[in-house]
């Protein structure tokens, strides 16, 4: 049988036909722009008819008319698209040809078209891989750097092209390159060609979810060529080619590293030749593109604004900042580098940042305890600024200070309170954020029965004496279970100047409660003079419309995170830190200090199991990461060092649980979800802390260990006992099943271990994006929308749900336009299946009490906390009151933010219409909140990921 004629470089003659719209031209494959032409659009219809028919066919009228006919539509089609002119692609008009061939019936002939242009694509991608040698553009030249152009290289172009392909499903480089070489121009820089290819790339992300993936990689190219050049390695580089190029990339950066400044001179005592064969560049193909992105814009290191720190070079720089001490440098250099670049896990942003440089500054979290004098305050207000210049996120204690109108015996005058010092503290988080480079974050907490607690209550509002409100820094409430108590009963409570009852501050559970009755006496009988009584339910009212209306102050419970801390023997925990996740003591000596990262849990579901044997190796090396961060960090305050190297304190949590929901289809909104939760954190606790106890056999025990609850064997799990004796049975009620042997590791921990605490749950607002995964143990956002952050906008999809359409023939154009249309909800689409819609409703649609629910199974696991964010759909004062008294019955230490209501909205410039989200109060009158919810939170958070104050 005749072939059809060839329709790829000569399908179109350069002579006009009596037909053609002269104003069209077309881009042939090798780059030529000439004008359109529909002669040769008959011979190949003419060709592909012979070819089914057979020679005899070319004496038909039929075939004649049928050619004339289908002719003549093709090119309709692109004078009605363009009637002013244009340019298409030669595959553009083969697309037109196959589109004319079915709907006029042809189906046999349209196939053998199909078929014949897929067989000459096949020849010529092995006829570039065979040669890949340069391919002159014939009319595009690239200006380079120096002034001097070249023609554009098709050939290069067409390869990266390919690569950026590479094993992914349903993504057209074709497509890429018809559009990118529509977007060229002669004279066009060799940046701009490159910025060409990933814009291409990035629109089709909605399209297609492996597409970002496709951006990624083309992205990858520019990095390779900035960073290449700089280190004299190479001009530039394939992704195959960095196979060979990696080894000597990492060499001459560490080099060039040092020789700046920049980096450790300790990295060069490596055997650089064995870390650079063990970087897999493999690897950079596993980026998104906002991850990416987000890693070149942030996080590589760069010289006169040259980033010159490729993927896997930056995950050994941090592998070997880790294992600097460690007496097998190079093999734990090795593990490190494995563990981080397979995205099993993920430091924490400061441990990115600094690990290998002058001045590794790798913690994460910074908590403090202001004393009650004037010099205190301004040497805390001073540890807050030498902190913030180098660290992380803050949690201030401010119960101490004493309240508005308490006497000064030095001055012998009254008090002005907290609120004027919390102002000073505000104004420096905003002057000293590192340079620029990051935000300066810092949370004050007070506990509820300071005498200024109505005033900190409203420390966020937009309304009253600007003097006294502080709106660049975070505040929270420390709540005693007395007052939870007394809300429940609906009595009394008293407010009091610490200066006047100064004990109350370090006492907890059953202790504090007959301290503060002692002192509720005492003001009853007229010998304190300086306090207030309210009803508990009033002050908690209050509490909860101003955490509405404000988003602050966060409530997190004081009872819990003491009476289960592993280290009650030695001090108190005063407050949480900046993402209310960490639970240490502080003292005027000791500036509790974290350092964080997170497992990545997807990562660890294998055939829709949790693998428990891959889980216990990424902890076990997690945990020794972490441990030498303690000893490698660089402190910027005495008490900090002080505080680290005595009690050793690490926190490691998790990300990716939804996307583990996903791999398993559970919904988050059932009990399969909240038994995962428990199973899973139950499975990360007992390999870390088995992990700690393998460091302690290698290292020591931590100083302060004998007392500790670990000491006596008491696991987190057990010290749930000591919170129910001490609040009552009626005031708490916590699942306490187990699926593990947990008592041969009882009887070991008395032996010792590394750590005084093992494990908090971050928000890891930036590190999920560098891993591509969803933040910690939050529920989806939104399933399609457009996030804009300091690296510019990046169109977000829900992988999963698109694979799920597909399997059910669901996925199509119109089905984006409905994701944007209702905010990447899928509940309103009503050909979505029910199941679907149940395990893709996103965080406002997945009740509350799930959300609260799998956080209580969790924390029942876990000797610290989690940052949990609460998202509550038409709130009302009676969902909030219910919301936060089942956080406190349900045994949480700590609570975020509250999310009342979606903020922000996908981008709907593709589609005629759609609707906004609107704002509509459902409060009810007795919260006597404002009309509108808080708007979003600028710090960690699952929708503003520039916030890398703690992960």
């Amino acid at each position: 049988m005749e072939q059809p004629m060839q329709t790829d470089n000569t399908a179109i003659s350069p002579e006009l036909s009596a037909t053609a719209p002269g104003s069209l031209k077309v881009i042939k494959r090798n780059g030529t722009v000439v004008p359109y032409t529909d002669d040769k659009i008959s011979v190949a219809i003419t060709k592909a008819f012979l070819a089914v028919e057979g020679g005899q066919a070319a004496a038909s009228s039929r075939i004649h008319d049928t050619v004339a006919h289908l002719t003549a539509q093709v090119t309709a089609t692109f004078t009605r698209r363009m009637p002013s002119g244009g340019t298409i692609h030669i595959e553009d008009i083969q697309d037109q040809v196959e589109l004319a061939l079915m709907r006029a019936g042809e189906q046999k002939v349209a196939r053998d078209y199909v078929l014949y242009r897929e067989a000459r694509s096949q020849e010529r991608k092995r006829a570039a891989e065979a040669h890949n040698v340069a391919q002159p553009h014939p009319s595009i030249r690239v200006t380079l750097d120096d002034g001097s152009q070249r023609p554009l290289d098709l050939g290069r172009l067409q390869t990266l092209i390919r690569e950026a392909c590479e094993g992914l499903a349903e993504v057209d480089g074709a497509l890429i390159e018809r559009e990118t070489l529509k977007n060229l121009y002669d004279g066009v820089s060799l940046k701009d060609v490159n910025t060409a290819l990933v814009m291409t790339a990035r629109t089709l992300v909605e399209r297609e979810p492996n597409y970002s993936q496709v951006t990624a990689r083309l992205l990858l190219d520019s990095l390779r060529a900035e960073a290449l050049s700089f280190l004299g390695v190479a001009d530039s580089a394939t992704h195959h080619e960095m196979a060979d190029l990696y080894a000597p990339a990492l060499t001459a950066y560490v080099e060039k590293g040092v020789e700046f400044e920049l980096l450790d001179p300790q990295l060069k005592t490596f055997d650089l030749a064995k870390l650079g064969a063990a970087l897999d560049h493999e690897r950079d193909q596993q980026f998104a593109y906002l991850g990416l992105q987000t890693l070149y814009d942030r996080y590589f290191i760069h010289k006169g604004g040259v980033r010159f720190e490729l993927p896997q070079v930056f995950f050994m720089r941090v592998a070997m900042g880790l294992a600097v001490e460690e007496p097998k440098k190079n093999e734990r250099a090795i593990e490190f580098y494995n563990l981080l670049s397979s995205f099993d896990y993920m430091a924490s942003t400061p441990t990115l940042f600094n690990a290998g440089t002058l001045r590794p500054q790798l913690s994460s979290c910074y908590l403090t305890t202001v004393p009650d004098d004037l010099g205190g305050i301004y040497s805390a207000i001073r540890d807050n600024a030498l902190l913030s210049k180098f660290a992380g996120g803050l949690g201030n204690d401010w119960t101490p200070v004493r309240a508005l109108g308490a006497y000064i015996k030095g001055t012998n005058g009254k008090s002005q309170g907290v609120v004027p010092f919390l102002k000073v503290v505000n104004d420096t988080a905003v002057a000293v954020n590192q340079g620029g480079k990051r935000k300066g974050a810092v949370c004050a907490y007070l506990e509820t029965w300071h005498l200024d607690i109505e005033e900190f209550l409203e420390l966020r509002k937009n309304t009253g004496d600007d003097r006294r409100r502080t709106h660049d820094m975070n505040t929270a409430n420390w709540v005693p279970d007395l007052f939870m108590k007394r809300v429940f009963q609906d009595g009394p409570w008293t407010l009091f100047s610490p200066s006047d009852v100064p004990d109350l501050h370090d006492l907890t559970g059953k202790a504090f409660e007959e301290r503060y009755e002692y002192y509720e006496a005492l003001a009853g009988y007229g010998k304190l003079k300086l306090h207030k009584v309210v009803q508990a339910k009033d002050l908690w009212r209050k509490m909860l419309s101003m955490l509405f209306e404000t988003g602050h102050p966060w409530i997190t419970f004081k009872d819990p995170c003491n009476l289960r801390s592993p280290q009650q023997h030695v001090g108190v925990v005063h407050s949480s830190n900046l993402c209310t996740e960490i639970t240490l003591n502080t003292n005027a000596d000791e500036i509790a200090v974290c350092n964080l990262g997170s497992v990545n849990l997807v990562n660890h579901i294998v055939d829709g199991q949790l693998d428990l044997a891959k889980l216990e190796r990424t902890v076990r090396t997690a945990v020794r990461m972490l441990d030498n961060v303690i000893d490698i960090n660089y402190y910027s305050v005495p008490q900090a060092r002080n505080a680290n190297l005595k009690h050793r304190p690490v926190g490691l949590g998790l990300m990716g649980f939804q996307d583990a929901l996903y791999q398993q289809h559970i919904a988050y909104g059932s009990d399969a979800a909240v038994q995962f939760a428990d199973r899973s954190m139950e499975a990360i606790s007992y390999f870390a802390i088995q992990a700690s106890c393998d460091l302690a056999d290698e290292r020591g025990a931590y100083q302060t260990f004998e007392g500790s609850l670990w000491s006596q064997g008491v696991l987190p799990l057990d010290s749930l006992q000591r919170l129910i004796d001490a609040r009552g049975e009626q005031y708490i009620q916590v699942d306490r099943t187990e699926s593990l042997d947990w008592a041969p590791l009882r009887e070991r921990v008395k032996g010792g271990i590394r750590n005084s605490n093992i494990m908090a749950i971050a928000p890891t607002a930036t590190i999920s994006n560098i891993v591509g995964v969803s933040q910690s143990i939050e529920p989806t956002y939104q399933n399609l929308y457009v996030k804009s952050n300091l690296s510019g906008e990046f169109t977000v999809i829900n992988p999963y749900l698109v694979r799920d359409l597909k399997a059910r023939g669901l996925w199509d154009p119109v089905m984006v336009n409905d994701l944007k249309y209702y905010d990447g909800s899928v509940q309103q689409i009503e050909r979505i299946p029910a199941d679907l819609k149940a395990l893709y409703a996103t965080a406002f649609e997945v009740d509350t009490k799930w959300i609260v629910e799998a956080a209580s199974r969790r924390q029942k696991w876990i000797d610290q906390a989690q940052s949990l964010n609460l998202y509550i759909a038409g709130a009302s004062g009676k969902k909030l009151d219910v919301t936060y008294r089942m956080a406190w019955y349900l045994g949480l230490k700590t609570t975020y933010y509250l999310r009342a209501l979606a903020a922000t909205s996908t981008e709907k410039s593709t589609i005629t219409t759609g609707k906004l989200n609107a704002v509509s109060s459902v409060i009810d009158e007795s919260l006597q909140a404002a009309p509108a919810p808080a708007p979003v939170p600028k710090a960690c958070s699952i929708d503003n990921p520039d916030c890398e104050a703690c992960q």
